[in-house]
C-alpha cells in the first residue's frame, strides 16, 4: 500500500463513528476495505472477520486482532430543560470532557451536533472554579430548550450513543496525523495494511482478522472472537498511550517516532515471552525502530486472547499522543513501522516456530 493510500485509511477510519456498543459503521467500512483480501462476516456483537483469501485450512491459525470501537457516552436520560444526562463508554478524565463538541446518534440514526454543557465563570463560586468535574453533574446541550423538544424533535432520548466531534487531519511537513479515537481506529488501518502487504504471498501458516467491539469496556468483543477463531498464536494491534511528554526520557516507554511498542506487561497481560523477544529479535534484524514497555495501568485485548487457550500472543503497539481525549497525535512512520513489523514476523512463521514459543515443547 502507497503512503497515500495508508493516510487516507487513517484517516477514514477516524472519521468513523464507533462508540462501545454502536461500532457498525465501523464495522461495514472494515468489511469494505478488506474484501479484496478475502471473505468478510460480521457477528451479532458487530464484531467482524476476515478469512485470508490464500488459507487452505491445515496450517497453523494465526488471529491479528484490533478494536473497532473507541472511548465515547451514552445518553442516559433527557433532563425537564432538554439537555442530556450521558454516562461513559469507557475511560474518561473527568477533567476532559466539558465544553467538548460532540455529536449524538438520534433514533432516526442521524447525527446531532452537541456540546458538553458547562456553567459560565461568571456564575461560578470560587470553589466550583477550583472543583474537578463530576460526570454525573455534567449534561449536553444539543440546542433544545425542553425535555419534549429533545425527545420528539430532536428524537433523543434514553440510550442513544454520543461521540466526539473531530476531522483527522495529516500535516505532511511533519508526518503527523491530528484527529480522534486513534485508540484504536489506527490498529483498524493496520489490520487492513497488513493484509494489502501481504496479498498472494504463500505463508505457512493461515491468517483470521477480527476487528473486535467492546474493548473499551472490559474486552468484551475479543472474548467472543477468540472463541470463533481459535487460534494458535496470536497478535494484536493496540493504539498505544504515549508517555513521552510527560515522564523523564529514562522511563518513557512509548513515543511519537520511536516505532512500535512491545508491551511486556499491563494489568490485563503478560506477554508471552518468547514470542516477545522473537518480535524484538525481528524488529532489530530489520532495522524497525521499537521500544518494549512494562505499564502500571491499562488493559488489552491480548488478555483474553491468551486466556481463551494459551496461544502465545503480543501486542504491537502504535503510539498515540492523548489517547481517551477529544484530539489526538499520531505518526505516519509509527504506523508503517508497526505494519512492517507485523508482515515480517507473519512471513517468518511456521508450526515449529510456533511450537518453540510454548516453553515446555
Amino acid at each position: 500500500m502507497q503512503a497515500a493510500e495508508e493516510i487516507q485509511l487513517v484517516k477514514d477510519f477516524s472519521n468513523l463513528n464507533g462508540a462501545s456498543g454502536f461500532e457498525m459503521e465501523v464495522a461495514r467500512f472494515f468489511q469494505k476495505k478488506m474484501a479484496p483480501y478475502g471473505t468478510t462476516k460480521i457477528d451479532g456483537m458487530f464484531n467482524s472477520y476476515v478469512q485470508r483469501r490464500e488459507n487452505n485450512g491445515h496450517r497453523p491459525v494465526v488471529q491479528m486482532d484490533a478494536h473497532a470501537d473507541s472511548v465515547g457516552f451514552i445518553t442516559q436520560a433527557v433532563r425537564p430543560n432538554g439537555l442530556l444526562k450521558f454516562v461513559p463508554l469507557g475511560g474518561w478524565a473527568p477533567t476532559n470532557i466539558p465544553a467538548m463538541r460532540v455529536r449524538v446518534r438520534n433514533r432516526a440514526g442521524q447525527y446531532i451536533t452537541g456540546v458538553v454543557a458547562t456553567k459560565p465563570p461568571h456564575f461560578m463560586s470560587d470553589a466550583e472554579k477550583n472543583a474537578v468535574p463530576k460526570i454525573e453533574d455534567l449534561s449536553i446541550d444539543v440546542g433544545s430548550t425542553s425535555r419534549e423538544e429533545t425527545i420528539n424533535d430532536f428524537q433523543i432520548d434514553t440510550g442513544c450513543p454520543i461521540v466526539v466531534d473531530a476531522d483527522c487531519e495529516y500535516f505532511a511537513n511533519t508526518r503527523m496525523f491530528f484527529g480522534k479515537d486513534f485508540d484504536n481506529r489506527v490498529g483498524a488501518a493496520a489490520l487492513v495494511d497488513v493484509l494489502d502487504n501481504l496479498q498472494g504471498q504463500d505463508l505457512n501458516v493461515d491468517l483470521s482478522v477480527a476487528l473486535s467491539t467492546q474493548e473499551e469496556v472490559g474486552t468484551r468483543g475479543a472474548q467472543v472472537t477468540v472463541r470463533n477463531i481459535d487460534p494458535d498464536l496470536a497478535i494484536v494491534f493496540e493504539g498505544c498511550p504515549c508517555d513521552d511528554t510527560f515522564s523523564p526520557s529514562w522511563l518513557a516507554q512509548t513515543g511519537l517516532k520511536r516505532g512500535p511498542m512491545l508491551r511486556d506487561m499491563d494489568t490485563s497481560f503478560i506477554a508471552n515471552p518468547l514470542f516477545e523477544q522473537y518480535a524484538d529479535d525481528i524488529a532489530t534484524k530489520n532495522g524497525i525502530p521499537h521500544t518494549r514497555s512494562v505499564r502500571t495501568g491499562g488493559g488489552v485485548n491480548g488478555a483474553p486472547i491468551l486466556y481463551y487457550r494459551g496461544a502465545p500472543t503480543i501486542v504491537i503497539g502504535i503510539p498515540v499522543r492523548y489517547e481517551h481525549t477529544a484530539f489526538n497525535w499520531a505518526c505516519l512512520d509509527d504506523f508503517q513501522n508497526a505494519v512492517q513489523l507485523a508482515v515480517k514476523i507473519i512471513q517468518s512463521l511456521d508450526a515449529s516456530v510456533i511450537n518453540s514459543f510454548n516453553g515446555g515443547n
